[in-house]
Protein backbone atom coordinates (compact mmCIF):
# COMPACT_ATOMS: atom_id res chain seq x y z
CA UNK A 1 0.00 0.00 0.00
CA UNK A 2 1.23 3.33 -0.94
CA UNK A 3 2.55 5.28 1.99
CA UNK A 4 1.94 2.20 4.07
CA UNK A 5 4.57 0.16 6.67
CA UNK A 6 7.73 -1.24 4.34
CA UNK A 7 7.47 -5.20 5.35
CA UNK A 8 9.87 -8.14 4.83
CA UNK A 9 7.65 -11.20 3.60
CA UNK A 10 8.75 -14.92 4.15
CA UNK A 11 6.66 -16.92 1.45
CA UNK A 12 6.96 -20.51 1.81
CA UNK A 13 7.56 -22.00 -1.37
CA UNK A 14 6.14 -25.81 -1.12
CA UNK A 15 3.52 -27.67 -2.92
CA UNK A 16 0.84 -28.43 -1.32
CA UNK A 17 0.80 -31.95 -1.59
CA UNK A 18 3.96 -31.49 0.21
CA UNK A 19 2.80 -29.77 3.19
CA UNK A 20 2.56 -32.28 6.10
CA UNK A 21 1.33 -32.32 8.91
CA UNK A 22 4.20 -31.61 11.10
CA UNK A 23 4.40 -28.85 8.69
CA UNK A 24 1.23 -27.04 9.81
CA UNK A 25 1.16 -27.75 13.12
CA UNK A 26 5.48 -25.88 12.97
CA UNK A 27 3.70 -23.08 11.13
CA UNK A 28 0.89 -22.47 13.76
CA UNK A 29 3.17 -22.76 16.48
CA UNK A 30 6.30 -20.37 14.97
CA UNK A 31 3.57 -17.88 14.23
CA UNK A 32 2.22 -18.43 18.44
CA UNK A 33 5.80 -17.77 19.33
CA UNK A 34 6.59 -15.16 16.92
CA UNK A 35 3.46 -13.08 17.69
CA UNK A 36 4.78 -12.87 21.63
CA UNK A 37 8.33 -11.20 20.85
CA UNK A 38 8.14 -7.49 21.90
CA UNK A 39 11.70 -6.09 22.34
CA UNK A 40 13.56 -3.44 20.13
CA UNK A 41 16.08 -6.08 19.22
CA UNK A 42 13.75 -8.78 17.80
CA UNK A 43 11.94 -8.95 14.67
CA UNK A 44 8.17 -8.11 14.89
CA UNK A 45 6.07 -10.57 13.18
CA UNK A 46 3.00 -7.74 11.91
CA UNK A 47 0.74 -10.93 10.70
CA UNK A 48 0.57 -13.90 8.45
CA UNK A 49 -0.99 -15.60 5.67
CA UNK A 50 -2.79 -18.81 5.94
CA UNK A 51 -4.59 -19.51 2.26
CA UNK A 52 -6.02 -23.16 0.98
CA UNK A 53 -6.71 -21.70 -2.48
CA UNK A 54 -4.31 -21.13 -3.93
CA UNK A 55 -2.12 -22.50 -1.32
CA UNK A 56 -0.25 -20.18 0.58
CA UNK A 57 1.72 -19.87 3.99
CA UNK A 58 3.08 -16.63 4.27
CA UNK A 59 4.88 -14.57 7.52
CA UNK A 60 4.75 -10.88 7.36
CA UNK A 61 7.68 -8.96 9.76
CA UNK A 62 8.90 -5.16 9.95
CA UNK A 63 11.09 -4.17 7.13
CA UNK A 64 14.62 -3.53 8.57
CA UNK A 65 15.80 -0.89 5.77
CA UNK A 66 19.50 -1.27 5.70
CA UNK A 67 19.76 -5.23 4.85
CA UNK A 68 22.03 -7.66 6.97
CA UNK A 69 24.99 -7.52 9.55
CA UNK A 70 26.43 -10.13 7.03
CA UNK A 71 26.33 -7.74 3.51
CA UNK A 72 27.77 -4.63 5.81
CA UNK A 73 30.31 -6.81 6.97
CA UNK A 74 31.54 -8.97 3.81
CA UNK A 75 30.21 -7.07 0.64
CA UNK A 76 32.73 -4.10 1.01
CA UNK A 77 30.66 -1.76 3.08
CA UNK A 78 32.57 -2.50 6.29
CA UNK A 79 33.44 0.86 6.39
CA UNK A 80 30.51 2.44 7.10
CA UNK A 81 30.67 0.35 10.63
CA UNK A 82 32.60 2.21 13.08
CA UNK A 83 34.37 1.10 16.36
CA UNK A 84 31.05 2.92 18.18
CA UNK A 85 28.61 1.28 15.38
CA UNK A 86 30.14 -2.33 15.68
CA UNK A 87 29.40 -1.73 19.48
CA UNK A 88 25.89 -0.47 19.66
CA UNK A 89 24.86 -3.55 17.58
CA UNK A 90 26.85 -5.82 19.59
CA UNK A 91 25.02 -4.39 22.93
CA UNK A 92 21.82 -4.76 21.08
CA UNK A 93 21.77 -8.37 19.74
CA UNK A 94 23.09 -9.00 23.11
CA UNK A 95 20.08 -7.54 24.83
CA UNK A 96 17.80 -9.07 22.06
CA UNK A 97 19.11 -12.79 22.96
CA UNK A 98 18.87 -11.69 26.78
CA UNK A 99 15.24 -11.12 26.38
CA UNK A 100 14.65 -14.32 23.85
CA UNK A 101 16.09 -16.46 26.60
CA UNK A 102 15.04 -14.95 30.27
CA UNK A 103 11.68 -13.86 28.70
CA UNK A 104 10.20 -17.20 27.97
CA UNK A 105 9.99 -20.48 29.79
CA UNK A 106 11.33 -22.55 27.65
CA UNK A 107 13.55 -19.72 26.26
CA UNK A 108 13.25 -18.69 23.09
CA UNK A 109 16.00 -19.52 20.62
CA UNK A 110 17.51 -18.68 16.89
CA UNK A 111 17.83 -21.56 15.10
CA UNK A 112 20.76 -20.28 13.26
CA UNK A 113 22.60 -17.55 14.92
CA UNK A 114 24.91 -15.58 12.41
CA UNK A 115 25.50 -12.14 10.71
CA UNK A 116 22.97 -13.36 8.31
CA UNK A 117 20.17 -13.54 10.91
CA UNK A 118 20.49 -9.51 12.39
CA UNK A 119 19.05 -7.37 10.08
CA UNK A 120 19.85 -3.67 10.23
CA UNK A 121 17.25 -0.62 10.73
CA UNK A 122 18.18 2.99 9.20
CA UNK A 123 19.77 3.70 12.41
CA UNK A 124 22.36 0.38 12.05
CA UNK A 125 19.80 -0.81 15.62
CA UNK A 126 19.98 -4.25 14.76
CA UNK A 127 17.22 -6.96 14.76
CA UNK A 128 17.44 -10.95 14.78
CA UNK A 129 14.82 -12.47 12.40
CA UNK A 130 15.20 -15.98 12.25
CA UNK A 131 14.75 -16.60 8.36
CA UNK A 132 16.90 -19.28 8.65
CA UNK A 133 14.36 -22.04 10.46
CA UNK A 134 11.92 -22.48 7.69
CA UNK A 135 15.19 -23.03 4.67
CA UNK A 136 16.48 -25.56 6.88
CA UNK A 137 13.33 -27.40 7.65
CA UNK A 138 12.04 -27.12 4.17
CA UNK A 139 15.48 -27.99 2.25
CA UNK A 140 16.13 -31.11 5.22
CA UNK A 141 16.63 -34.51 3.29
CA UNK A 142 15.63 -37.71 4.31
CA UNK A 143 16.41 -39.12 7.54
CA UNK A 144 14.84 -41.79 8.63
CA UNK A 145 12.20 -43.71 7.34
CA UNK A 146 9.23 -41.37 8.64
CA UNK A 147 10.27 -39.15 5.44
CA UNK A 148 8.59 -38.21 2.32
CA UNK A 149 10.24 -39.61 -0.43
CA UNK A 150 9.41 -37.76 -3.25
CA UNK A 151 10.89 -35.73 -5.67
CA UNK A 152 11.03 -32.89 -3.06
CA UNK A 153 11.02 -34.54 -0.13
CA UNK A 154 10.74 -33.28 3.01
CA UNK A 155 11.45 -34.69 6.59
CA UNK A 156 9.81 -33.20 9.46
CA UNK A 157 10.56 -34.58 12.81
CA UNK A 158 8.56 -34.46 16.20
CA UNK A 159 11.78 -32.68 17.79
CA UNK A 160 11.69 -30.21 15.27
CA UNK A 161 8.67 -28.55 16.81
CA UNK A 162 10.61 -28.28 19.96
CA UNK A 163 14.35 -27.26 19.01
CA UNK A 164 13.70 -23.27 19.10
CA UNK A 165 13.45 -23.95 22.75
CA UNK A 166 16.59 -26.45 23.47
CA UNK A 167 19.35 -24.86 22.28
CA UNK A 168 20.22 -21.61 24.46
CA UNK A 169 23.98 -23.22 25.14
CA UNK A 170 24.45 -23.36 21.14
CA UNK A 171 22.86 -20.07 20.53
CA UNK A 172 25.95 -18.93 23.52
CA UNK A 173 28.62 -20.20 21.36
CA UNK A 174 27.22 -18.48 18.61
CA UNK A 175 26.51 -15.29 19.69
CA UNK A 176 31.10 -15.35 20.73
CA UNK A 177 31.65 -16.55 16.55
CA UNK A 178 29.29 -13.78 16.09
CA UNK A 179 31.41 -11.49 18.50
CA UNK A 180 34.26 -12.36 16.30
CA UNK A 181 32.80 -11.56 13.21
CA UNK A 182 31.68 -8.30 13.57
CA UNK A 183 35.23 -7.15 15.08
CA UNK A 184 37.36 -8.86 12.71
CA UNK A 185 35.33 -8.32 9.76
CA UNK A 186 36.04 -11.56 8.72
CA UNK A 187 33.27 -14.80 8.33
CA UNK A 188 32.83 -17.99 10.24
CA UNK A 189 35.04 -19.36 7.71
CA UNK A 190 37.56 -18.80 4.96
CA UNK A 191 39.70 -20.75 2.37
CA UNK A 192 42.86 -18.64 3.54
CA UNK A 193 41.81 -18.95 7.18
CA UNK A 194 39.67 -21.64 7.74
CA UNK A 195 37.54 -21.77 10.74
CA UNK A 196 37.14 -17.94 12.41
CA UNK A 197 37.52 -19.11 16.02
CA UNK A 198 40.73 -21.49 15.37
CA UNK A 199 41.99 -18.86 13.36
CA UNK A 200 41.25 -16.27 16.38
CA UNK A 201 42.28 -18.38 19.43
CA UNK A 202 45.71 -17.76 19.32
CA UNK A 203 45.11 -14.19 19.87
CA UNK A 204 42.53 -14.09 22.14
CA UNK A 205 43.97 -13.99 25.60
CA UNK A 206 47.03 -12.35 24.65
CA UNK A 207 47.56 -8.31 24.70
CA UNK A 208 50.51 -8.24 23.01
CA UNK A 209 48.73 -9.46 20.05
CA UNK A 210 44.90 -9.02 20.42
CA UNK A 211 45.14 -6.70 18.47
CA UNK A 212 45.79 -8.75 15.23
CA UNK A 213 41.67 -9.74 15.29
CA UNK A 214 40.46 -6.45 14.77
CA UNK A 215 39.24 -5.51 11.03
CA UNK A 216 41.57 -3.41 8.80
CA UNK A 217 38.37 -1.60 7.73
CA UNK A 218 38.74 -0.04 11.21
CA UNK A 219 41.07 3.26 11.39
CA UNK A 220 40.49 3.37 15.16
CA UNK A 221 39.19 0.77 17.91
CA UNK A 222 39.29 1.12 21.52
CA UNK A 223 41.74 -1.12 23.37
CA UNK A 224 39.27 -1.17 26.58
CA UNK A 225 36.77 -2.32 24.61
CA UNK A 226 38.64 -4.77 22.15
CA UNK A 227 39.48 -6.62 25.68
CA UNK A 228 36.33 -7.01 27.06
CA UNK A 229 34.90 -8.61 23.57
CA UNK A 230 37.90 -11.00 23.64
CA UNK A 231 36.64 -11.90 27.09
CA UNK A 232 33.14 -12.83 25.59
CA UNK A 233 34.38 -14.63 23.30
CA UNK A 234 36.31 -16.80 25.54
CA UNK A 235 33.57 -17.18 27.78
CA UNK A 236 30.87 -18.27 25.05
CA UNK A 237 33.09 -20.54 23.00
CA UNK A 238 34.18 -22.96 25.64
CA UNK A 239 33.84 -26.19 23.95
CA UNK A 240 31.75 -28.21 27.19
CA UNK A 241 28.44 -25.81 26.93
CA UNK A 242 27.81 -26.49 30.69
CA UNK A 243 31.11 -23.76 31.55
CA UNK A 244 29.53 -21.26 28.75
CA UNK A 245 28.16 -17.97 30.86
CA UNK A 246 24.35 -17.04 30.10
CA UNK A 247 23.24 -14.39 28.39
CA UNK A 248 22.13 -12.51 31.40
CA UNK A 249 25.83 -13.05 32.64
CA UNK A 250 27.41 -11.42 29.39
CA UNK A 251 25.06 -8.74 28.99
CA UNK A 252 25.49 -7.52 32.10
CA UNK A 253 29.45 -7.44 31.28
CA UNK A 254 29.35 -5.99 28.12
CA UNK A 255 26.51 -2.85 29.29
CA UNK A 256 29.33 -2.31 31.95
CA UNK A 257 32.40 -2.16 30.30
CA UNK A 258 31.50 -0.50 26.86
CA UNK A 259 30.72 2.94 26.50
CA UNK A 260 28.35 3.49 23.00
CA UNK A 261 27.31 7.10 24.59
CA UNK A 262 26.97 10.30 22.39
CA UNK A 263 30.14 11.64 23.85
CA UNK A 264 32.13 8.73 23.26
CA UNK A 265 31.34 8.53 19.25
CA UNK A 266 32.00 12.39 19.20
CA UNK A 267 35.49 11.61 20.82
CA UNK A 268 36.53 8.92 18.30
CA UNK A 269 35.09 11.56 15.24
CA UNK A 270 37.30 13.49 16.96
CA UNK A 271 40.14 11.83 16.42
CA UNK A 272 39.52 10.81 12.95
CA UNK A 273 39.22 13.69 11.96
CA UNK A 274 42.79 14.92 13.50
CA UNK A 275 44.34 11.91 11.98
CA UNK A 276 43.07 12.88 8.73
CA UNK A 277 44.17 16.88 9.19
CA UNK A 278 47.65 15.25 10.26
CA UNK A 279 47.66 13.30 6.81
CA UNK A 280 47.67 16.15 4.56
Amino acid sequence: MKGGPEIAVISLCIKEEHWTGYLELYFQREVADLARLNHENTGKLIGYCRESSPFTRMLVFDYASNGTLYEHLHYGEGCQLSWTRRMKIVLGIARGLRYLHSEFEPPFTISDLNSSAVYLTEDFSPKLVDFESWKTILSRPEQNSGAISNEGALCILANSLQGRHLDVQENIYAFGVLLLEIISGRPRYCKDKGCLVDWAKEYLELPEVMSYVVDPELKHFKYDELKVICEAVTLCIYPSPNNRVSMEELCTMLESRIDTSVSAELKASSLAWAELALSL
